[in-house]
């Protein structure tokens, strides 16, 4: 593998893609703080001209803990519509126009939500669903690029570098938006992240081509080895789904188990982070920003590094390709959940909450060479449409968890942190024995190409 070759760029321009979808996506869980902080009338006679002034730069509006949860939710409820039919038209239609063309309608939604808050909640509330529906296709879709673009032997580190993006966006925008709010405004942070995702869409159209023997600007030695491997792909661009075959199929399960756990707690740490950390340490919103930063920036890092370390162990015959996948399930899943119980018992002091938080996020890291690259394992004909069907498990439990965090939050405050955390270690755990139980890594039989059933 060449690191200056075509294909790893394309795996960091999806890279930059999934960074800027997240940061568009949980930018506001931490502009949510300014943007509830008090619910005082504005321009009372008592007010003073620097807090008229700053309630021009960042308007507040009075939200409760449930209403939040339901805005922190929103963006899930139009990705669960469309991720599924965005999965299945990956495997037909042209990739590079699904994802151009969605992640700048994402972006041009982005910029608009500012003005939405001022309309009032219900709009901002529609706005999140429409962007949903646009980055649950930038998400459902990109997986299919791998099988033409990636070897076998590079697919979890040329994955592990493109899905990394998400890791590492909400590390870039908690790290921004505290600044950027104190300075500039809460609506900054939107204008921002929408006009830099309108940039990158444009640059994408210019830069990736749907097959790598198509690009100008390849080399064909390049273009020879990556396509020497998928003589056998499937080409056609018409084919029937065996969807009453996959509902049985345990193995797909298995992977749909490990995404529910995945998305469940990985969302919660996504939206919830700033106010854990405002509610036990009080901090101001510059270092609430700093401190919410750092376990994605350590997620980011783990990820990359499970990559390398997954391909490393198949390409030297170490393990076995089930016994590799499961071996980063589990620690993927475990030791969030261990992490997550010694948040609430041994982080009695700042750093150690700092450090607990930080390795209940990073350690998650590890499914993503599983969760992605075992659907291309089991089933490549149908890895689209898998991937999108995978999603919609994950969006439905990112939907249930933030939703009900924010109950619980509104509810119990005072032992609400504890039923959150035993909840994400429970829901690993019935994710790992699931998989290690059921999973596999070869393709099975209701996805080899001679099979055409349909229902």
């Amino acid at each position: 593998p060449s690191f200056c070759s075509f294909r790893y760029g394309l795996s960091l321009l999806l890279h930059a893609c999934n960074v800027l979808i997240m940061s568009q996506r949980m930018c506001v869980s931490l502009t949510m703080v300014v943007m509830v902080n008090r619910t005082d009338p504005h321009g009372l006679p008592n007010t003073s001209t620097e807090e008229l002034l700053d309630n021009i730069k960042n308007p507040v509006y009075n939200w409760s803990p449930d209403f939040q949860g339901i805005i922190f939710s929103s963006i899930f409820y139009g990705s669960v519509i469309f991720q599924i039919p965005a999965g299945y038209l990956s495997g037909i239609y042209s990739v590079k126009k699904m994802v151009g063309s969605t992640l700048f309608v994402s972006s041009l939604i982005n910029l608009f939500i500012p003005l939405a808050a001022q309309v009032g909640e219900t709009l901002v509330i529609v706005c999140r669903v429409a962007q949903g529906v646009a980055q649950g296709t930038v998400a459902a879709a990109q997986q299919v690029i791998w099988i033409k673009w990636a070897p076998p032997l590079e697919r979890g580190r040329l994955t592990s570098i493109s899905i990394s993006g998400f890791m590492l966006g909400p590390f870039i925008t908690l790290i921004a938006t505290g600044f950027i709010c104190k300075s500039l405004g809460w609506p900054m942070v939107f204008y921002i992240l929408g006009a830099c995702g309108c940039t990158l869409s444009l640059l994408w159209f210019v830069l990736f081509y749907d097959d790598p023997k198509d690009h100008p600007c390849m080399s064909i030695s390049e273009k020879e080895y990556i396509t020497s491997f998928h003589v056998q792909q499937v080409s056609s661009s018409e084919y029937s789904l065996p969807i009453k075959d996959m509902l049985k199929s345990l193995p797909l399960w298995a992977i749909c188990m490990c995404t529910f756990a995945l998305f469940w707690s990985s969302t919660i740490i996504l939206f919830y982070t700033p106010t854990f950390i405002n509610s036990k340490l009080h901090v101001n919103i510059n270092e609430n920003g700093l401190l919410s930063a750092l376990p994605h920036l350590f997620a980011w890092i783990f990820g990359i590094l499970a990559g390398q370390m997954a391909d490393f162990l198949l390409s030297r015959n170490i393990f076995s390709i089930l016994n590799i996948r499961k071996l980063f399930i589990m620690l993927g899943l475990l030791l969030p959940a261990l992490f997550c119980v010694c948040l609430l018992y041994l982080s009695s002091s700042f750093y150690g909450t700092i450090i607990f938080l930080i390795l209940a996020c990073a350690t998650g890291s590890f499914t993503m060479v599983t969760v992605i690259v075992n659907t291309l394992e089991i089933a490549p004909r149908y890895c689209g449409f898998l991937n999108g069907f995978i999603l919609v498990i994950g969006t439905i439990a990112g939907i249930i968890s933030s939703t009900l965090t924010g109950i619980i939050l509104n509810q119990d405050p005072e032992s609400s942190w504890f039923k959150i955390f035993f909840l994400i270690a429970g829901i690993n755990v019935i994710g790992v024995i699931f998989y290690l139980i059921f999973a596999k890594a070869e393709i099975q039989d209701w996805a080899k190409e001679k099979q055409h059933t349909r229902l």
